[in-house]
């Protein structure tokens, strides 16, 4: 059996790190990384989506902070669709970009741990 040769650095998919924290009238005790998943899935549709290929990498129930993978040309498409949430399992809600990073750590570090 042959061993397949590994992708070239410059043809692997790009990403990007997002940082959005949700913000109500009262604390959300549930992670809700899914819910806003499948929400900006059905905004985008699933062409778009397929293309940005969007991933939960973490959620923080007390802060109301989340980690979402995005490929790199499809950033601005991930924020405006975020904007446009307006309401989670019938909660009135706001969802805010704190930053983006290329590296995970970076994005933890800086933007997610407050």
């Amino acid at each position: 059996m042959t061993k397949l040769k590994p992708i070239l650095p410059a043809l692997k998919e790009k990403k990007r790190y997002l940082v959005y924290e949700i913000i109500s009238e009262r604390k959300l005790g549930k992670d809700l990384s899914e819910e806003t998943v499948k929400k900006v899935i059905s905004l985008l549709g699933i062409f778009d989506s397929a293309k940005a290929g969007i991933q939960r990498v973490e959620y923080n129930k007390r802060a109301q902070r989340g980690v979402l993978r995005v490929a790199n040309k499809e950033v601005d498409k991930l924020k405006t669709s975020l904007a446009l949430i307006n309401q989670l399992n019938d909660e009135e809600i706001t969802i805010r970009t704190i930053g983006v990073s290329g590296i995970l750590k970076k994005a933890r570090n800086k933007y997610f741990a407050s």
